[in-house]
């Protein structure tokens, strides 16, 4: 079964920007599914629909799209539980109640089709999602001459939208991205990634910033932040307001960060036990030297959570402890649910990758960036298709799709040992295992308090699958280890400082168990930000309380450049 590629669709889309032909064939009245473009999806997957299932999918839909007709026919119009068809422009005029009205029935009826196949799970699941992205793109919303609001613009504005729409689109097109927002009105280090502090060491894989302190005393213990490697470290440190590092700074913490180096031909070599190695050890031994404390508080945000996880396996086999606690945001360490990602990955894409940047090369992060795009494709691609281009709107500022759009390449070697011995073989939460950086790797060896938080809408890392590392960590003493679900997903569920008293999270004080509905059915909801209930697990964790160093570094990682430092500045395009 071929992969979908979003930027193909996406193209395609470009260069029918005013043509409907292929979406009104697409939104025929589907009296016969023998044309239907799913079934080519089907067929080449090798999936059937039992045929009782698929007559009564289609009496269904004849009789709802008979009674939309008839309703069409006295001009009553359908109601339209939609988001983007809930301009007034969609409501005023029958035809384009009726068109988008259509096209959601039959998107339904698509969807029951690809629901009802009879495959093994995975490949159903790729069918779903593959459908879905079609769906998605044929909406009556992405075409000029089907969406009622560009309309209504175009003759507002005496054309200027259009021509105002077709120069973004020209000008995202040399991009090879679509633009999310006003990419003009950020800069880091000027008004992202902004809390005060020095670079005191870097190798080729990372700049190391320690913080200044904000407090006159600190806990002795600092706080060790590993950030993921394929998107830039400043979604922790956004602006003031919203900056994770700088609330750590403010509760007396003496923050040391992680930047990843945005790897070009140079890095090209780059392994898996390099990240680990070279990489997140090596930052602890640095914390640990400055600080002067055999323990820090580790932190791991995504994929960091991952390497940071690793380091510590590793480090346990050679016996060292160097954490007195840990600290992992929406991080897998159990690869069994990988939720819609999983569509991405089986033995064929990940042979292909192995066989063209396995043993050197780069991914580029444009290739990173579209795949998550694909993801949430309406909000993310099509959302900025209608207002960017058939609207002629621009994308106002946003600090956090400012940070979406600075993208990062990866190492061909790096990617695909990871890929490989987590994403498709989930060897990490096996004992023994792995074998990195010549030792084996064992979760379990790790001897630290555990504070996990997972986002209930995290299309990316399920909640459930965050949860399942309280299920590898101390495996028998899991009264050290804790958990926190936290409303949305997994940037904004994550990003949700207390002054804004958005959102809401849940805690339940029982012991970690095995069962994740369990968990949920005896927690407490409660209003706000999980950021305080981290904060007070950093404090009991990080030492008695010691005058702030007055300088950053020592004699032997003296400072040499202001935070954010060089290498988050690298831009992969």
């Amino acid at each position: 079964m071929k992969t979908f590629d979003p930027q193909a669709m996406y193209s395609e889309w470009m260069s029918q920007l005013v043509n409907h032909n292929p979406w009104q064939e697409w939104m025929k009245p589907a009296t016969s599914v023998a044309h239907l473009p799913i079934l080519d999806v089907l067929k080449e997957a090798g999936a059937t629909i039992n045929p009782t299932a698929l007559a009564q999918l289609q009496a269904d839909y004849m009789r709802e799209f008979g009674q939309l007709w008839q309703s069409f026919t006295v001009s009553k119009l359908p109601e339209l539980n939609d988001k983007r068809f809930s301009a007034k422009d969609w409501h005023n005029h029958a035809m384009h109640s009726y068109s988008a009205a259509s096209y959601l029935l039959n998107a339904r009826f698509l969807m029951s089709l690809a629901e009802s196949v009879e495959a093994p799970a995975k490949i159903k699941q790729k069918i779903g999602f593959a459908v879905q992205q079609m769906i998605d793109a044929l909406s009556p919303a992405n075409f000029l001459v089907t969406n009622p609001e560009a309309q209504s613009k175009l003759i507002e504005t005496k054309g200027e939208s259009l021509a105002k729409g077709i120069t973004q689109m020209l000008a995202d097109m040399q991009k090879g991205r679509i633009s999310q927002t006003d990419e003009s009105a950020f800069e880091v280090g000027k008004n992202v990634a902004t809390t005060e502090g020095v670079v005191v060491f870097e190798n080729r894989l990372f700049q190391l910033i320690q913080y200044t302190p904000l407090t006159k005393t600190v806990h002795q213990r600092p706080l060790l932040m590993v950030p993921p490697c394929i998107n830039k470290f400043y979604i922790l440190d956004l602006q003031p307001e919203n900056s994770l590092v700088r609330y750590a700074v403010e509760q007396g913490h003496t923050v040391f960060l992680v930047s990843w180096a945005n790897p070009d031909a140079s890095m090209s070599d780059v392994t898996w036990d390099d990240y680990v190695e070279q990489g997140a050890i090596k930052a602890l031994e640095v914390a640990c030297a400055i600080s002067k404390q055999d323990k820090v508080n580790a932190f791991g945000f995504c994929v960091g959570g991952t390497i940071i996880s690793t380091a510590l396996a590793v480090l346990a086999d050679r016996g060292v402890h160097p954490v007195s606690s840990l600290t992992l945001l929406t991080a897998l360490l159990d690869f069994s649910n990988t939720g819609v990602l999983d569509v991405f990955v089986d033995e064929m894409q990940v042979a292909m990758r192995e066989q063209t940047i396995g043993g050197g090369g780069l991914l580029p992060g444009r290739d990173l960036a579209s795949t998550f795009s694909s993801l949430r494709a309406n909000d993310l691609v099509w959302n900025y298709v209608q207002s960017n281009y058939l609207k002629g709107e621009a994308p106002p500022p946003f600090d956090l799709l400012y940070w979406n759009a600075d993208s990062t390449n990866l190492p061909g070697p790096m990617f695909c040992w990871y890929l490989r011995n987590t994403y498709l073989e989930n060897k990490l939460k096996n004992p023994g295992a792995l074998t990195v950086a010549g030792n084996k790797v064992d979760l379990g060896k790790i001897d630290a308090p555990l504070f996990v938080y997972g986002s209930r809408e995290d299309h990316i890392v399920p909640w459930q699958a965050a949860f399942a590392s309280t299920q590898l960590l101390n495996p028998t003493n899991k009264d050290k280890n804790s958990f926190v679900l936290g409303a949305s997903g997994h940037i904004a569920g994550v990003v949700n400082p207390p002054a804004k008293k958005k959102r809401s999270y849940w805690i339940n004080p029982s012991a970690v168990g095995t069962d994740t509905n369990a968990w949920l059915a005896g927690a407490t909801e409660h209003a706000g930000s999980w950021w305080p209930v981290w904060a007070e697990f950093l404090a009991e964790h990080g030492g008695r309380m010691v005058k702030a160093p007055s300088v950053a570094g020592n004699k032997d990682f003296a400072p040499f450049e202001a935070a954010p430092g060089s290498y988050v500045k690298v831009r992969a395009d």
